[in-house]
């Protein structure tokens, strides 16, 4: 099984930026978790992060050529307007799997809105980094 998980701006801030919002864990944390994930269930896992949309769309298209057979996807603020993400995510016909470390729900009323999670086939939000592991979870019974 090989799942890619993409992180956009600022999640390698985390432990950083917004504690109280993203928690006190840091982004090494988050990528020792998820390699722990890719052992326990005998799947490849990786993990990109960018800062900047092209890179991030590029990633996406690349998922399409390099046999990744599911995406987890942290678009950050890009969620909420990024067509052009949301455009990449819907091109590609494999699992994707939406994730936000808060609540986005309870936030601000511009992050109530993704223009991405229509493109993919789950949303998951406000469990923090756990979700990430939820987001696995689902990819590889939908995959398996």
């Amino acid at each position: 099984m090989k799942i890619l998980v993409i992180n956009g701006p600022n999640i390698n801030f985390l432990g950083i930026r917004e504690k109280s919002v993203y928690g006190t864990q840091n982004y090494d944390y988050l990528l020792k978790m998820i390699g722990e994930k890719g052992e326990s269930s005998k799947s490849f896992i990786e993990v990109f992060q960018s800062n900047h949309e092209g890179a991030i769309i590029d990633r996406i298209q690349d998922a399409y050529f390099d046999g990744t057979e599911g995406i987890v996807i942290n678009p950050g603020a890009y969620t909420h307007y990024s067509y052009a993400i949301r455009d990449a995510l819907a091109s590609i016909q494999i699992p994707k799997v939406e994730i936000h470390i808060s609540d986005i729900t309870k936030r601000e009323e511009f992050r109530k809105i993704s223009v991405t999670a229509p493109a993919c086939d789950k949303q998951i939000y406000g469990h923090g980094l756990d979700g990430y592991l939820e987001a696995i979870d689902f990819l590889l019974a939908k995959i398996g």
